[in-house]
């Protein structure tokens, strides 16, 4: 047994750990500030994880990791900041043209399965990874998802998060080219922004009883689908208003980012380095067959051919209302059928990823 009682406080530093967080913090800043002078929409939890990445790759020995109980905190407000945007406008226009929403939702789910069977077929990513990463829905709550289904998070991240790059990209070069005259610059990010102290006690309340429920009863995938379908249930009634700051989603993006990243190994980083070409190609290809119901969308139901394209535009909810929000589009529409297509791949995902996996016959197996 160690006896610290005459330890240095400079060798107690190093061990605790602390100068490691402090050089991760600042690199984290550093990647943050350095995507968002791109405008990249998921910058907040892309910086902190390329962060990770660089700590895990260059230091050795005494890694870090981050702690189970402010990782839980921080996905259960990942699943409120998606609840949040579940309003009952979105839900009356999704209920207005159902037959609509249904088709081309599942017609996207179908050709995101497609491709990611595809990619397991092919070997290039284990088991239910690809399908995980090809799934159309957020970024952020897919890679959790994934984890708690049993799928490598690391290999799922840097799928999603490639296609958010992708179609943020795509996205923003089609609407900026279709309104051209308009000249509307994307909302600036701000960190600090008025609160409603007594809204953001009770989310913050809200979000620890469901961590601690979730952790308790061992629901899978609970830290999304829980706080995601109860919180948008009670801010629908009028009992709670889902306070959430920008500065309280950047730590929780952080926390998940520092998560995955700080798992990352050289031989994962080789695994992907492999993957790249075929992974990117799936991308590209997915964005053109989206586009494509796009234009059906357009000629067989009227919609306006950029809100189409922002409505179909496979995942990257996010980004897509940041872009949505500063072009001449529908909105209301664009954002019901993100958000619908969301919901549904968090209800059929798990089942779709077995499915998939069995028919492969594959298992899920480490790199």
């Amino acid at each position: 047994m160690k006896d610290t009682g005459h330890m240095p406080s400079s060798r107690l530093l190093r061990e605790s750990g602390l100068p490691k967080w402090a050089l991760l913090l600042a690199l984290s800043t550093a990647f943050t500030v350095f995507l968002e002078l791109f405008g990249l929409p998921a910058s907040l939890l892309i910086g902190p994880m390329v962060a990770a990445i660089v700590l895990a790759l260059t230091v050795g020995k005494g890694k870090l990791r981050v702690p189970a109980w402010p990782l839980q905190f921080g996905q259960v407000l990942v699943g409120l900041m998606m609840a949040r945007t579940i309003t009952p406008d979105i839900l009356g226009t999704m209920a207005k043209d159902a037959p609509l929403f249904l088709l081309f939702i599942f017609s996207v789910i179908a050709i995101a399965t497609g491709l990611g069977w595809l990619l397991t077929r092919w070997q290039v990513l284990p088991g239910t990874t690809a399908v995980w990463g090809s799934s159309p829905g957020g970024a952020s709550a897919m890679v959790i998802m994934s984890e708690a289904y049993g799928a490598d998070a690391r290999l799922v991240a840097f799928m999603q998060y490639l296609r958010v790059v992708f179609v943020a990209v795509g996205a923003s070069v089609i609407s900026r080219l279709w309104v051209a005259a308009d000249g509307a610059e994307p909302p600036p990010l701000i960190l600090f922004p008025e609160v409603d102290w007594p809204a953001l006690v009770t989310t913050v309340a809200f979000a620890a009883l469901c961590a601690y429920t979730v952790r308790r009863l061992r629901i899978q995938g609970g830290m999304i689908i829980v706080p995601l379908f109860l919180g948008a249930f009670l801010q629908g009634i009028g009992l709670m208003k889902i306070e959430l700051p920008m500065w309280l989603l950047a730590l929780a993006y952080a926390l998940v980012g520092w998560s995955i990243g700080l798992r990352f190994t050289r031989s994962i980083l080789s695994h992907v380095a492999r993957a790249l070409p075929r992974v990117s190609a799936c991308i590209v290809l997915l964005m053109a067959l989206c586009g494509c119901m796009a234009v059906a969308l357009h000629v067989f139901a009227g919609i306006d051919p950029l809100t189409a394209y922002l409505a179909t535009s496979p995942g990257g909810a996010d980004s897509v209302a940041i872009i949505a929000a500063s072009s001449n589009v529908d909105v209301p529409f664009v954002m019901a059928m993100q958000t619908g297509r969301f919901l549904v791949i968090l209800l059929i995902g798990p089942t779709l990823a077995r499915f998939i996996a069995r028919r492969s016959g594959l298992a899920e197996n480490p790199v």
